[in-house]
C-alpha cells in the first residue's frame, strides 16, 4: 500500500514551507504598496484629470450632438454613409432603452484605453521588430499576458491602487495591448526588403525609412492589431466593473448576481454595438489604407 501510494501521489512541497513562501510575497508585496502606492498614483493623476474630463464632456454635452459629431467621426475615418446610419440607429436605440450615461462611460474609458494602448503598443512593437535581442525578451511576457486569466489582472493593480477608474483603465491596457505589438512587429517585418533597399539606396536614414515606408507600408497589419486591442478592452469592461469602473459593465454584474435576464441582455447588447461600430470603423479604415498603398505601389 505504501509503494501504490507513493507511485500515485505526486511528490509536494512541504506545506508549513510554502506557506511561508506565500506569506513572504504577500508581506513583501503588500509593504512595496505601502510605499510606493501613492507615488505611482499621483503619476496616474494627469490621466485620471483627463478620464473624468472626457467623460463629463461626453454626459454633459447634449446627446444629438454627441450622435452627430460620433456619426461625422465615423464618416470621416470609414467614407461609408451606410456605417454612419448604422451609428446614429445604435445610440438612438441604446438612448431610448436607457442605457445612454453608462455607454458614454464605457466610451469614455474604452476611448482612452484604446489610446493608451496604441501610443505604448506601437513603439514597443517598432522595438521588437528591429532588435531581435528585444523581440526574444518582450515575446515571452506577451505570451503571459495573453494567457494570463483576466481576474488576475485586478489582484495587484486593486492591492497597489485600490478600487476605482485608474486601476480599472491599467487592468483593460494591460489585458488589451499585446494585440498591437505583436502586429505591429509583424507588418513592419513583412515589408519588403527590395522596398527597403530602394529606399536606402535614394538615401533615406532609419528615421526617414521607418516613418516613410515601413509604418505606411505595415499601417493594414497595425489596424488589424488596433481593432484586435479595441476588441478586447470592451471584453475586460465588464470585468473591471468589479473594480468601481462605472458603464455598461456595472448593470450586467448587477444582472449577474441577482439574476435580473433583461437588465444583463440589454446592457450586453449595447456593448455589442459599441464593439460592432468599433470593428466596422477600425476594418473601413485599415481596407482604405490597403487601397491607398496599393495605388501608390502601381503607380
Amino acid at each position: 500500500m505504501a509503494e501504490s501510494s507513493w507511485l500515485t501521489k505526486f511528490p509536494q512541497m512541504d506545506r508549513v514551507d510554502l506557506l511561508e513562501i506565500r506569506k513572504g510575497l504577500d508581506s513583501a508585496y503588500r509593504e512595496f504598496s505601502r510605499e510606493y502606492g501613492e507615488v505611482i498614483e499621483s503619476v496616474f493623476d494627469p490621466l485620471l484629470t483627463f478620464l473624468v474630463w472626457f467623460e463629463k464632456l461626453l454626459l454633459t454635452t447634449p446627446w444629438f450632438i454627441v450622435i452627430v459629431a460620433v456619426a461625422a467621426l465615423v464618416y470621416l475615418v470609414s467614407r461609408s454613409w451606410k456605417l454612419s446610419l448604422g451609428v446614429v440607429v445604435s445610440f438612438l436605440a441604446i438612448g431610448y432603452f436607457g442605457m445612454w450615461d453608462n455607454t458614454m462611460r464605457t466610451l469614455s474609458i474604452i476611448t482612452v484605453c484604446t489610446l493608451m494602448a496604441i501610443g505604448l503598443g506601437i513603439p514597443i512593437g517598432i522595438v521588437m521588430a528591429r532588435s531581435d535581442k528585444a523581440r526574444s525578451v518582450i515575446t515571452p511576457l506577451l505570451d503571459i499576458m495573453q494567457t494570463m486569466p483576466a481576474f488576475v489582472y485586478l489582484i495587484p493593480v486593486v492591492m497597489l491602487l485600490g478600487i476605482g477608474k485608474i486601476p480599472g483603465v491599467i487592468a483593460v491596457i494591460i489585458y488589451a495591448i499585446p494585440p498591437v505589438i505583436r502586429l505591429t512587429n509583424l507588418g513592419i517585418r513583412l515589408v519588403d526588403s527590395e522596398v527597403m533597399e530602394a529606399a536606402t539606396a535614394y538615401g533615406a536614414n532609419p528615421t526617414q525609412r521607418l516613418f516613410g515606408v515601413q509604418l505606411p507600408l505595415a499601417m493594414p497589419t497595425i489596424m488589424a492589431g488596433i481593432n484586435q486591442t479595441i476588441m478586447m478592452a470592451l471584453s475586460m469592461v465588464v470585468i473591471a466593473s468589479m473594480i468601481g469602473v462605472k458603464g455598461l459593465g456595472q448593470p450586467v454584474l448587477k444582472s449577474i448576481t441577482n439574476q435580473y435576464f433583461t437588465l444583463g441582455l440589454f446592457n450586453g447588447l449595447a456593448i455589442v454595438a459599441l464593439a460592432i461600430i468599433f470593428d466596422r470603423v477600425s476594418q473601413a479604415y485599415a481596407k482604405r489604407t490597403q487601397r491607398h498603398m496599393q495605388g501608390i505601389e502601381n503607380a
